[in-house]
């Protein structure tokens, strides 16, 4: 069976037989047709990460902002696998001491988030940027058993518990078809393609899916390509479009989609899902930086009726709040290089103002949250 998509190709003979799929290069033949709804949502979704992108540039602390949404992402596309994990067990300045597997599978996507943007500067996005940013994702992780930073030599298949070749979901590329469809895949992301960053970056993404290349952590990679890719583009200054909510949310209609696209080479209904993606995505974005805009502005008045020296303190200690909303005294006052006394001092007076809470206790350590910050991040997670 063939198609625009690619081809299905049998493999072994006898008891062993079994078909994978072989992807057609990209860009499609016959090109996307834009037209109607697709034309659009595609229109919808550029204002969408325009205005976005116009509101980065103005946030003075669009860092944090960023550190956090990473966080976020990085939680919502390791749940899509089915990690059990939520946002205050990342954020636990405690963190070392919780050998939970899922927590860090959770922080090593961050780690490979921030690995990936820091290779960006100095290598295009390619094959090898790609396998290292796979080995900082698996390293002491679930899964790096599993190659980390290779392509695999074997065949995978997709598929629910304990499926096997016979009855799986879905057969990528045998391992030689693989490596022919990286090299390509590779190619087009470099290439000087006519086509809108935003329909490229849709399919990329289902390319790579498609391709599933590692033995492990082929959705995280995946989904982390889309945000490299629109970097490099200059379509996004900074990570703050995350989809993985998105995708959460609509799992099965995500999975179908492709599944759709590898049967009947229709890309066109895999990109208009994916425009709707960028565009709720960016909203989103748009309006959880409104939210702590607002919340950092009304917060920092009430620093007004303390004593200069107070509110330097108050300041240092909120600014680090802004990107650890979990806190312990010793930790941050180490971070800061304040004393212990001064940062309890600040502590109380951000209890008074209800800014902090005691949320926790772990040993003699008490634990505060900055409870109105984390309900805003949390919402989604």
């Amino acid at each position: 069976m063939t198609n625009r998509a690619g081809t299905f190709v049998s493999n072994l003979s006898g008891e062993m037989a079994y078909d994978s799929f072989r992807p057609a290069p990209l860009p499609p033949n016959p090109p996307i047709e834009i037209s109607g709804e697709l034309l659009t949502k595609l229109i919808d979704a550029n204002k969408k990460i325009a205005t976005l992108e116009g509101l980065s540039s103005r946030i003075p602390n669009m860092g944090l902002f960023v550190s956090m949404y990473v966080r976020k992402e990085a939680l919502l596309s390791s749940q899509i696998e089915g990690t059990q994990c939520t946002l205050e067990d990342i954020l636990n300045p405690l963190i070392e001491n919780n050998t939970n597997r899922d927590v860090s599978d959770v922080v090593n996507y961050i780690r490979a988030t921030e690995f990936a943007l820091e290779r960006l500067k100095t290598l295009p996005l390619c094959n090898r940027l790609i396998k290292e940013t796979h080995a900082v994702l698996l390293e002491s992780a679930r899964g790096q058993e599993k190659n980390p930073g290779e392509f695999r030599y074997s065949q995978n298949w997709i598929g629910g518990q304990g499926s096997t070749l016979k009855n799986a979901r879905y057969i990528p590329p045998n391992p030689e078809d693989m490596l022919t469809a990286m090299s390509d895949l590779e190619k087009y992301i470099n290439s000087d393609d006519t086509l809108d960053p935003l329909i490229q970056a849709a399919l990329i993404h289902y390319q790579f899916e498609t391709t599933h290349p590692f033995l492990d952590g082929n959705g995280r990679v995946g989904r982390l390509l889309i945000t490299l890719f629109l970097m490099e583009k200059g379509i996004l200054s900074t990570p703050a479009l995350y989809i993985s909510y998105y995708l959460k949310m609509n799992r099965i209609e995500y999975y179908d989609r492709m599944t759709q696209v590898r049967r009947t080479g229709d890309y066109e209904q895999w990109i208009s899902f994916f425009l709707q993606a960028f565009a709720d995505s960016a909203e989103d974005a748009i309006h959880t930086i409104d939210r702590l805009t607002e919340l950092h502005d009304k917060n920092l008045k009430l620093f007004n009726a303390l004593t200069k020296r107070q509110r330097t303190s108050a300041l240092k200690v909120f600014a680090y709040l802004e990107s650890n909303p979990i806190i312990d005294i010793q930790k941050t006052a180490t971070a800061l290089e304040m004393s212990y006394n001064t940062v309890a001092k600040v502590v109380s007076i951000l209890i008074d103002d209800e800014i902090l809470e005691q949320t926790d206790k772990s040993g003699k350590a008490k634990i505060y949250s900055y409870i109105e910050y984390l309900n805003i991040l949390r919402k989604d997670t």
